[in-house]
């Protein structure tokens, strides 16, 4: 058995293939689908995938952050969750300061820059993987942005 082998049957339990696993879409629960397309379009800059009502109780709007693998789907008929229960969403950028800047710049309500000290959330940047913003959604889903050290 070749070294490759035995790293996949390492994760692999059964001896077979891994499988790769990719989150491609987060469904977001909201109240207003247009007014909910319009913040993260307009004012967070996501690009707008899809827009697709084939009838009045389904529609979706699927959008993308840019540079992200993963999008984001809103629309009627897609998840039995409350508007603005979706807590911890997380988006991760190179520079969190020009980042948060670009989403006040747009009308987002962020908070300043944090970072966490003896597990308390401070105010100012941290060391790395340290660095955050938040902020939410119209119906109070919330996201936190996160600076990822360039590699």
């Amino acid at each position: 058995m070749g070294l490759d082998k035995a790293l996949d049957s390492a994760h692999d339990p059964s001896g077979g293939q891994t499988v790769d696993w990719k989150l491609e879409v987060v469904v977001v629960p909201v109240s207003d689908v247009d007014r909910s397309k319009a913040f993260y379009s307009q004012q967070c800059g996501f690009n707008v995938d899809v827009d697709h009502a084939p009838s009045d109780t389904f529609r979706v709007v699927q959008l993308t952050p840019p540079g992200s693998a993963c999008s984001v789907t809103i629309g009627k008929g897609l998840a039995e969750m409350a508007p603005g229960s979706l807590k911890g969403l997380q988006l991760v950028v190179s520079d969190v300061e020009a980042a948060r800047a670009e989403l006040a710049s747009r009308g987002v309500d962020v908070s300043g820059i944090k970072h966490f000290e003896d597990g308390l959330m401070v105010d100012g940047h941290g060391g790395p993987w340290n660095s955050f913003c938040f902020f939410d959604d119209p119906d109070g889903n919330s996201w936190s942005v996160q600076e990822k050290p360039a590699s």
